[in-house]
């Protein structure tokens, strides 16, 4: 019994040793497709300017949060008490369909670029006196600039 005891106990051993590592991390595949024709990257990493990006989007769609109420942001989703902002920028403002918008909105003649974007939610009553959006109001420009790329981007996709 001692003989066999002594026998199994290395492999006791290094199996208990074994319990709880990590294992070594196996190879990771990518699968990269382009279009014919296209060159292949110079890398196989994201560019920086890329990751900054959905970090903006990401903060972008949590700071859309404060929007949620008021605001979708679908294709062919329903207004709530503002308009969806499926696709807004570029558009005219006062041009959601189904939404019933304030004299001065209509009137204003803005279109709605990334600028017009920031300067309306930083202040809509002083962006456009009379607007019926009196919520909304965000002082942060970063948080403006997030929920701007984010509107774009789910508008984008």
């Amino acid at each position: 019994m001692t003989v066999l005891f002594r026998a199994a106990a290395p492999i006791l051993v290094v199996t208990l040793a074994a319990c709880g590592s990590d294992p070594a991390p196996g190879p990771t595949e990518q699968i990269v497709v382009r279009e014919p024709g296209a060159e292949a990257p110079d890398s196989d990493t994201t560019p920086p300017a890329a990751e900054a990006n959905d970090s903006l989007i990401a903060a972008g769609k949590a700071a859309f949060n404060t929007c949620i109420a008021c605001h979708v942001v679908e294709k062919d989703g329903a207004n709530r008490v503002g308009p969806n902002l499926y696709g807004i920028v570029g558009q005219a403002a006062a041009s959601v369909e189904g939404f019933n918008y304030s004299d001065a909105l209509a009137s204003s003649g803005i279109t709605w670029t990334e600028e017009e974007l920031d300067a309306y939610i930083a202040n809509p009553a002083a962006k456009v006196p009379g607007t019926t959006m009196m919520a909304g109001a965000i002082t942060d420009a970063g948080r403006r600039e997030a929920i701007i790329a984010y509107i774009e981007n789910v508008s984008a996709n």
